[in-house]
């Protein structure tokens, strides 16, 4: 790891002097895998809608992420600090082992009569069509690959915050969420956790403008919270194997909250104000000693070290 000092770790950003944060991990990816196969269907006991709620993220973040990677690391050439060069490249690695560990998880999914192409069609348009390079050159270009790094930074909170969320919540544990699904999803909010600083560290070295982090954050957050409520809506509808009469959807979504099984719509809400503070840092998010410890005990990591 560098050992730059973090009062060396500055740079001024449109006129506005930004210090980085104090946090200085080695940020690495971890070659985990997984073991589907004794893996209930419903894997969050007697609720099948929560379950679906989590299924979102096999079907909606390997295409997200695999593009967000692809935008960060043409930042690359621009970052001369090399603390955060290295996150970066750490930051990379990690969002595409998150991919493809998501992504094993749709051939469980395909197998049991999912229909996978109708939500990953979906993302792939929205990641083709909406955040896809559109041929533009010059500042048009420019502007628009800032306006993708505001996009993702913003995604990239609501991430690690989602991350902290599965690591406190001892309900699945009460539960009995399936403990191979329940250390991906652990692993991956742990290492959510852990790089929670790089998108937004690597936008304030590139741009920082705060107009664009608010629009940014309002536009991500709005969308994530669209696109998972008709994903999970789809599959939750589309399962066969759940006796009628069938909850209906927005109950269904509220009983799952309510139970502590996913974060309601208030928790996503919440999390806007901070993020626009002109003084936020990811760092500010509270210790990062519970991913830490996290990914020290974690069966798939310890396999994967």
């Amino acid at each position: 790891m560098t050992t730059q000092s973090p009062a060396s770790r500055e740079t001024s950003v449109e006129g506005a002097h930004t210090a980085y944060a104090e946090e200085a991990l080695a940020i690495r990816p971890r070659n985990v895998s997984f073991d589907w196969s004794s893996v209930p269907f419903h894997y969050v006991p007697t609720d099948a809608y929560a379950t679906h709620f989590w299924n979102v993220m096999h079907l909606v973040l390997p295409e997200g992420e695999r593009a967000m990677a692809d935008v960060l690391g043409r930042a690359l050439d621009q970052i001369e600090d090399p603390r955060l060069k290295e996150e970066l490249i750490g930051f990379i690695g990690q969002e595409e082992t998150h991919a493809s560990s998501h992504e094993s998880f749709r051939h469980y999914l395909e197998a049991h009569g999912v229909d996978i192409p109708r939500v990953t069609g979906v993302m792939a348009q929205i990641m083709d069509k909406i955040f896809g390079e559109h041929d533009l050159t010059g500042r048009a270009a420019d502007a628009w690959f800032k306006e993708r790094l505001g996009l993702y930074a913003a995604a990239e909170h609501f991430t690690a915050v989602v991350g902290e969320w599965l690591i406190d919540n001892a309900e699945f544990d009460r539960v009995g969420v399936d403990p191979t699904m329940l250390d991906l999803l652990r692993w991956h909010g742990a290492e959510e956790m852990e790089h929670r600083n790089v998108a937004f560290d690597v936008y304030q070295y590139v741009d920082g403008g705060y107009a664009r982090r608010v629009r940014t954050a309002i536009v991500a957050s709005a969308g994530l919270l669209t696109l998972w409520l008709w994903a999970s809506r789809f599959l939750y509808v589309n399962d066969p194997r759940i006796e009628r009469p069938r909850r209906p959807m927005p109950l269904a979504f509220i009983r799952s909250a309510r139970r502590g099984l996913i974060p309601g719509i208030g928790f996503v809400l919440r999390e806007i104000p901070p993020y626009v503070r002109r003084d936020f840092h990811p760092s500010k998010m509270g210790p990062i000693d519970k991913a830490v410890r996290y990914l020290a005990n974690s069966p798939a990591a310890r396999d994967a070290a």
